[in-house]
């Protein structure tokens, strides 16, 4: 079987799985590509950070430094110095914008991961449904033959919408961890900011249940 027959045999829904895995790609690619040069700290930063807070030169330290960490501490530090009280709200608010720019992509991802193997498996029952279709024009009598060629044919659109989905879903699965593993460092950079930053300690939002209100990437809310 070659890709020709994939294409002949698999029709419409093997062309949009293509469709699915070039816009795929094209993410991947580019998320792959702002990770790799998306700045990071210095490997002491946070005992640095410490010793600057203390010492009133937190400006000094983090001015020729990149980054989402040292976006978020600049961001604290910053508003400190323009007598903000509610850093917390401040860290949550940066801390979030940073995150999502990250996870840029990462919901099309997701859905085109999810709705592939569906997509795939709508193409075969297509193709089934025209295999039992012959089978009642020909009034039962249809070579053994035939029958199996049909079915395989009915079933190249399940491949390949599997072979679509299995690798992008990796790949999410990969770069969320890339992004949880940044957000972890954002957390840690601003605890020892509001360390030792004067403010006013605030609980998190509370649903009238009492529970925490978090955010994730569903968007429904984001767990920084």
């Amino acid at each position: 079987m070659t890709v020709y027959d994939i294409f002949d045999k698999g029709g419409p829904v093997v062309w949009v799985l293509t469709g699915y895995s070039v816009v795929a790609l094209a993410i991947v690619i580019e998320r792959l590509l702002r990770f790799l040069l998306l700045p990071r700290p210095p490997g002491a930063f946070e005992t640095q950070l410490r010793r600057a807070l203390r010492a009133g030169t937190a400006g000094e330290l983090l001015g020729p430094l990149q980054g989402p960490e040292v976006t978020l501490v600049r961001v604290l530090v910053e508003a400190a110095a323009q007598n903000v009280r509610a850093l917390g709200r401040v860290a949550t608010r940066v801390g979030s914008q940073q995150l999502q720019s990250m996870e840029r992509g990462f919901r099309t991802l997701e859905v085109l991961g999810n709705t592939a193997p569906l997509l795939g498996l709508f193409g075969t029952i297509i193709g089934m449904i025209k295999a039992f279709m012959v089978i009642e024009q020909a009034g039962g009598r249809v070579d053994a033959q035939a029958l199996a060629g049909g079915i395989w044919e009915a079933m190249i659109t399940t491949g390949v919408g599997l072979a679509v989905s299995i690798p992008v879903l990796l790949t999410l699965h990969f770069l969320e961890g890339v992004a949880d593993r940044r957000a972890q460092a954002m957390r840690t950079y601003a605890s020892v900011a509001l360390e030792l930053l004067p403010h006013d300690e605030e609980a998190p939002p509370r649903e009238d249940d009492g529970s925490t209100v978090t955010h994730h990437r569903a968007g429904e809310g984001h767990a920084f």
